[in-house]
């Protein structure tokens, strides 16, 4: 690591600021009477976590970390970390439970809130970002001098918080725009590339939590053969290397990719780097946000750990409550602007991300908090109108019609005992023949081409089998209910038109799926899953209802209260909108990867990524196209793809604000819940693709081979 080569570049200038904030601070534990008791506490803590940083920053100037045994830099992790693991949270200041008990309810989440975001001091030190440190260290400096002079008012509280976060944006949001598409900020890339991977210390440099998952996955990578590491990388880096050329966008244009992963997978990540730059693409790899202004709830963008807790990150999603006003959202804005086009020629030759997911984490059942932040109404607005207002600026720097994407996964050892077999299994399902599936689904294609409307319904009765309670063992219903009616948008000449996109093993991988943007008018009805993950979160019995294309109502049996479930929708699915348009109707062929859920009883764990192939989905928000419709697609046959809109997207030819939702959101029916697919013609006739959970179509059969496997 170049720590003192970035040392001197970023932080001659704030040393003074930051000696004093750390001679300050050190002087909190010394003053007794000066703050009230519970405060008193609270500020002692505050000032060992702070000190906690300050050895971390000295060790890190001097390379001594280097040096440190694996057993010493697993302790220096955990010593960081103990206090939000999940045995100690529940006497954490991180806990907004604890922190309103302790410091009473008005004052105890605000100080909670500012705990959390002082944490992201661990990460900073290992950057030697010590600007970031400093003004995190003077605001507790402020927020100890008001409490010095009695018990403050939450306004008052409120008012550093929010002036804190507003006058440093233009700190904080140009350096994330920058860690995003600048290369000479090498951190994570010079540990990837520069240490030798099969000594696991290396994974304690990056500075995130580390768990038992990110060392298993290390050790297990460490003894796959080159051969089969190569082929990961190569899935990887020439799916989205594909995604150019289906899309017809010019790669030689560009000069980098980002990456986002999971620590543990950097054997696999260094050869995807060399194969990049054999393409002429230099990679960003970039840290998922730690500051609130930069962060999206339930959402980690860029490389990063297992949380050390869940609940720890779901209590504090929405800790931009404290300052969100309208104000703040408008010099957000603009400082996103300028930070934009200080970075315009990065901008201009950024190609996109490329993505690794993981899956197989066990199951995460959130609590609801009244202590912890939630946006209000008006808030949930200004979120709403910021994405709209900042997608349009961002696409400005990088278009979306320029750039491309892939997502990849991979399982982690939480998945169970069979996790190397299953890892072996993915493999296989990331590097499956993509030509078989484009002349499947071509067939496909063809059918739903003749058609006004397709009809989705779910398994009505189910047998004694695997399938025999499909929505839950805690579910006393039977069946899956979905009874839907998607249009289709009509073809002026279906020799040269076409509604569906033959989706192979490209952007989004693995292959197969063929996809639409439904025509809102006329779509309707109910979509049912028993269970499915969406995000970090399992949702049971997932229940939405579309009238012309529009969410009407939803609800879940997550909570034993159905208000409850309705407002985890609301957040985790709606985004926080009152309502969301269908985006896309496709159907998944991918069958081989249902046999591999079926096989080894991962069905659930599985990500979107995979479990939107294996059976009909559904995604609310904007379409597969969004900023992009104007981009001519052609599908494999010559023909092109024109349902790239629906009635909302369009209207971004007369306001773009209207035209967008900043969100797309997959929802899958598995093949163990689902009915029957038909397309119904414009004179009623009907055309079977799918008949009781079983292509029917000609020249689909093939596909019922592994489902059949699948339920042997």
């Amino acid at each position: 690591m170049k720590v003192q080569e970035l040392w001197i570049k970023e932080n001659t200038q704030i040393m003074e600021r930051y000696d004093l904030a750390m001679e300050r601070i050190a002087e909190f534990s010394k003053e007794k009477g000066m703050v009230q008791e519970p405060f008193r506490l609270y500020f002692i803590q505050m000032a060992h976590f702070v000190s906690q940083i300050e050895e971390l920053v000295r060790r890190q100037m001097r390379e001594e970390l280097n040096g440190l045994s694996l057993e010493a830099l697993a302790e220096l992790n955990h010593s960081l970390y103990a206090d939000i693991l999940p045995d100690n949270y529940e006497k954490s200041y991180a806990n907004p439970d604890y922190a309103a008990r302790r410091l009473g309810e008005d004052l105890g989440s605000l100080l909670s809130a500012f705990y959390v975001q002082l944490r992201g001091s661990i990460v900073f030190a290992y950057e030697c970002r010590l600007e970031d440190i400093t003004i995190l260290c003077e605001t507790l400096i402020e927020l100890y001098n008001i409490f010095e002079e009695g018990i403050p008012e939450r306004k008052t509280v409120r008012d550093v918080l929010y002036w804190f976060n507003s006058d440093y944006t233009d700190v904080i949001l140009p350096y994330r725009i920058r860690e995003q598409l600048d290369p000479s900020l090498s951190f994570a890339k010079d540990i990837i590339m520069d240490s030798d991977l099969s000594d696991l210390r290396y994974l304690y440099h990056f500075g995130e939590y580390i768990s038992s998952s990110e060392l298993k996955v290390a050790e297990f990578l460490n003894g796959i053969p080159d051969e089969i590491i190569e082929k990961m990388a190569s899935a990887y880096t020439k799916g989205y290397q594909m995604g150019f050329e289906v899309m017809g966008r010019d790669l030689s244009r560009k000069k980098t990719v980002g990456i986002r992963y999971q620590l543990g997978f950097e054997r696999m990540i260094r050869v995807s780097i060399r194969q990049f730059k054999e393409m002429g693409l230099d990679v960003v790899v970039y840290r998922a946000a730690v500051w609130s202004v930069t962060q999206t709830p339930n959402r980690k963008v860029g490389y990063h750990g297992m949380s050390p807790n869940r609940q720890y990150d779901y209590d504090h999603r929405y800790d931009q409550a404290i300052y969100l006003d309208k104000a703040f959202k408008e010099r957000k804005l603009a400082v996103l602007k300028s930070a934009y086009e200080t970075y315009k020629k990065e901008a201009a030759l950024y190609a996109g991300p490329a993505v690794v997911e993981t899956f197989g984490e066990e199951s995460f059942h959130p609590v609801n908090k009244k202590t912890a932040c939630v946006l209000t109404g008006s808030q949930e607005e200004l979120t709403i109108a910021y994405t709209n207002e900042s997608m349009e600026i961002i696409n400005r720097y990088v278009p979306g019609d320029e750039t491309s994407f892939t997502i990849i996964a991979f399982p982690l050892p939480e998945i169970g005992k069979a996790f190397q077999d299953i890892f072996a299994e993915t493999i296989r399902i990331n590097t499956l023949d993509y030509k078989m599936y484009r002349d499947i689904q071509q067939k496909i294609i063809q059918i739903l081409d003749q058609a006004e409307y397709v009809k989705v319904t779910g398994k009505r009765q189910t047998g004694q089998g695997k399938d025999s309670q499909i929505q839950g063992e805690d579910s006393g219903a039977v069946g899956n209910e979905t009874d839907l009616r998607i249009a289709l948008h009509p073809l002026k000449d279906i020799s040269r038109e076409t509604n569906f996109e033959n989706c192979v093993a490209d952007v989004n991988i693995p292959v197969g799926e063929v996809f639409t943007s439904p025509k809102l008018a006329g779509t309707e009805g109910l979509l049912h899953v028993g269970k499915v993950y969406l995000g970090n979160i399992q949702f049971k019995n997932l229940r939405l209802w579309f009238k012309d294309g529009m969410v009407t109502d939803y609800s879940c049996d997550n909570f034993a209260d159905p208000k409850e479930g309705k407002l985890l929708i609301r957040q985790e699915i709606l985004k926080n909108h009152d309502t969301l348009p269908m985006g896309e109707f496709a159907i998944g062929t991918n069958t081989v990867a249902y046999a591999m859920a079926e096989k080894y009883g991962i069905g659930e764990k599985l990500p979107i990524l995979i479990a939107e192939k294996m059976g009909p989905h559904f995604a609310v928000g904007d379409t597969c196209y969004s900023w992009s419709e104007d981009s001519p697609m052609y599908n494999p046959d010559g023909r092109e793809m024109v349902a790239r809109d629906n009635e909302i997207s369009v209207l971004r030819k007369e306001d773009v604000s209207k035209a967008y939702f900043g969100c797309h959101l997959d929802i899958t029916i598995p093949y163990s819940e689902l009915g029957d697919i038909r397309a119904v013609r414009y004179d009623g006739t009907e055309l079977f693709v799918i008949h009781e959970g079983r292509f029917v179509a000609e020249g689909t059969k093939q596909l019922n081979e592994a489902l059949e496997k699948g339920t042997d």
